[in-house]
């Protein structure tokens, strides 16, 4: 009887067991679930990261798991019918026989489509993980301060993945080896609030950033313009026109020169930060084309070199300078000044730029909490100090609040405790050190040689003042005026130590 039924049946009778069933069901399910979320995430317009990690990861993972079943139930099941009925240890395969030819046929047809899908799906899974999505919406409250920023940075159509990551696969390999940390601190809340950096192991930039930006084609000078609004009844507007000296250079060429004199064209740049933030640069050693080399410290104790553990020690590239290149979290002062500039906020409500700084200056502990005391602080100081305007422009009033709202939201995350507070952006020196953390004149080399704290280094102001009272225009470079009156006091000190993040400005 048992002969009978192996030859009526269109499988190996090993096949038929509750294992390989199982496994059957569960690859069959499997197969249908995928094909049927991959048509809701083709027809459907506006997708999420979960349906994709469903769908490219988790469905796939159990439809091979079901797969497995299969032979393994038939290899359970073919070691039972050896112990008990003395058959062959292996079974035996005869293409001669039609049965074994039909079901030889089947085993390569069904493994080729096999590979192909697991092809067409890892390649899938591949770009999935690698999307922007993935990475900034996947673990939504940690990566919300990043992803936000990036959303309206001058890298927003580059990928995650590209600045992160980079081209090949060792960094990709390395990446997900690393990201099974993060999913772990993700899914047991053992992740830092907020985010810290400088990140330690981020690629060189060399191999990210100057596959886009060739230092090497950097030349000149580039003209800026910084729109700066005062804090007083007429929301006074002052501009500085300022030509930033870029500088460059070629290896042919060999001569380097403005701020990307520290590309490592002609000259290598080495420092010690005093801890892992490099906010504080004690010690510098610059070594030019010729091999010469002239070390500048801060701290007389380093000045031999002696003590210097040269495992810290870091050569100076894009990352140093251009901290914040995506995730760009701007202070209140400046987050202003750009929609003030733009017509976003109406110019004309007395006071708007005081009253709206203040609004936005405290460290708030939830996002409703701030968008009430924002909504509060500026109605209640019109309503208070101009009541006729109050009503007169309300929807003027309405939609700056609006505005200042939003200003909010995409610069402070209370949940992660991340804000324009905790990440120092080093280009320039108005809210963090920046370039005085080794342009501070007093970095000193043993022959009495200081790093240059001289402006025109680095910038010339062809234009300042409001236009109306003060209108100066020189080519040639102007000395710098400070919109209020302080005298010499801003050549004495950084900007950074009134308008920075220490000052909470």
């Amino acid at each position: 009887m048992e002969n009978v039924s192996d030859t009526t049946r269109k499988l190996p009778s090993s096949f038929y067991n509750i294992i390989s069933f199982v496994g059957v069901g569960i690859a069959g399910l499997s197969f249908v679930a995928i094909i049927f979320l991959f048509l809701v995430d083709f027809f459907t317009e506006t997708s999420t990261p979960y349906l994709g990690i469903i769908n490219y990861l988790i469905f796939p993972g159990i439809l091979i798991l079901g797969l497995l079943l299969i032979p393994l139930g038939m290899w359970r099941e073919h070691r039972r019918r050896t112990k008990f009925h003395s058959l062959p240890s292996l079974p035996r395969v005869d293409l001669n026989i039609p049965h074994h030819r039909r079901m030889f046929v089947l085993v390569v047809a069904v493994t080729a489509l096999f590979l192909l899908l697991t092809g067409v799906g890892s390649y899938q899974a591949y770009e999935f993980t690698e999307s922007t999505a993935f990475c900034g919406k996947t673990c939504h409250e940690v990566m919300e301060p990043e992803y936000t920023a990036y959303q309206g940075s001058p890298h927003a159509r580059v990928t995650c993945a590209g600045c992160h990551v980079g081209p090949g696969a060792g960094w990709y390999v390395q990446s997900k080896l690393s990201g099974l940390y993060q999913v772990y601190s993700v899914a047991f809340n053992k992740y830092p609030r907020p985010i810290p950096t400088p990140i330690t192991n981020l690629r060189p930039a060399r191999e990210t950033c100057e596959q886009c930006h060739w230092p090497q084609a950097f030349y000149g000078s580039k003209q800026s313009q910084r729109v700066h609004f005062m804090k007083d009844e007429a929301n006074t507007k002052w501009v500085y026109n300022i030509l930033i000296k870029i500088g460059g250079g070629t290896p042919e060429l060999g001569h380097t020169s403005g701020i990307h004199w520290h590309m490592n064209i002609a000259n290598k740049i080495e420092y010690l930060p005093a801890d892992e933030t490099r906010e504080v640069i004690p010690w510098v050693r610059s070594t030019n084309a010729k091999g010469e080399v002239t070390v500048y410290t801060a701290d007389p104790s380093l000045a031999d070199g002696a003590t210097i553990d040269q495992s810290k020690l870091r050569v100076m590239d894009c990352i140093d300078c251009h901290n914040r290149p995506t995730h760009i979290f701007k202070s209140p002062n400046i987050a202003l000044n750009a929609a003030m500039n733009f017509g976003a906020i109406d110019i004309s409500l007395p006071s708007i730029k005081a009253t709206a700084f203040e609004a936005l200056k405290p460290e708030y502990e939830t996002k409703e909490a701030a968008l009430a005391a924002i909504d509060s602080t500026i109605h209640a100081f019109y309503a208070g100090n101009y009541p006729e305007l109050a009503a007169q422009k309300q929807p003027q009033i309405d939609a700056a609040v609006q505005r200042v709202q939003e200003i909010y939201l995409k610069n402070n995350f209370p949940a992660m405790k991340s804000s324009w507070r905790s990440y120092p952006d080093h280009i320039g020196h108005y809210l963090s050190p920046g370039c005085y953390r080794c342009h501070d004149g007093k970095h000193q080399s043993a022959e009495g040689k200081v790093i240059t704290r001289d402006c025109t280094a680095c910038h010339l102001i062809i234009e300042q003042g409001d236009g109306v009272t003060v209108k100066e225009s020189n080519l040639a470079g102007l000395e710098f005026r400070h919109p209020i009156d302080i005298g010499d006091a801003w050549k004495e000190s950084s900007c950074h130590e009134c308008h920075g993040i220490a000052a909470g400005m």
